[in-house]
């Protein structure tokens, strides 16, 4: 079970990071436009970050490191980028809010696999974790 759910976690961010390789003259000009300074290598730097924190938490492989690259996406994202209390139409805030809180209960995921990767001998895992007990 713990596999599947870290595999289920993993999935928004594998399929985001080559999202943001995909099509990242888009994203970098919304980021542009939410006021994100260097959009165009933030979008490259975020996408590689998602995409290797993605695999290394499903795969197992250093899973610890791999949860602290989707935490340090997911803070500055989640405040840069879903600043829901600035939109004056309804339906765009209302979507944003949700955006938000969907990235706020990632953080928490986040958090919660380092501790996992971190404390536990989890089973089904590449390699153990890469820092020492904390």
């Amino acid at each position: 079970m713990l596999l599947i759910g870290r595999i289920l976690f993993a999935a928004i961010f594998i399929v985001g990071g080559i999202g943001h390789f995909a099509n990242r003259k888009a994203m970098a000009g919304y980021a542009e436009s939410m006021g994100v300074p260097a959009a165009g290598a933030g979008v490259l730097l975020s996408g590689a970050m998602i995409l290797a924190g993605g695999i290394m938490v499903a795969a197992g492989i250093w899973g610890d490191i791999g949860a602290i690259l989707l935490f340090a996406f997911l803070v500055p994202t989640t405040l840069l980028m879903h600043r829901f209390w600035k939109i004056d139409d309804p339906q765009m805030q209302q979507m944003d809010q949700v955006m938000f809180f969907k990235n706020v209960s990632l953080t928490g995921g986040a958090i919660v696999l380092f501790w996992a990767f971190n404390q536990l001998d989890l089973p089904l895992t590449v390699t153990n974790s890469l820092i020492d007990r904390i």
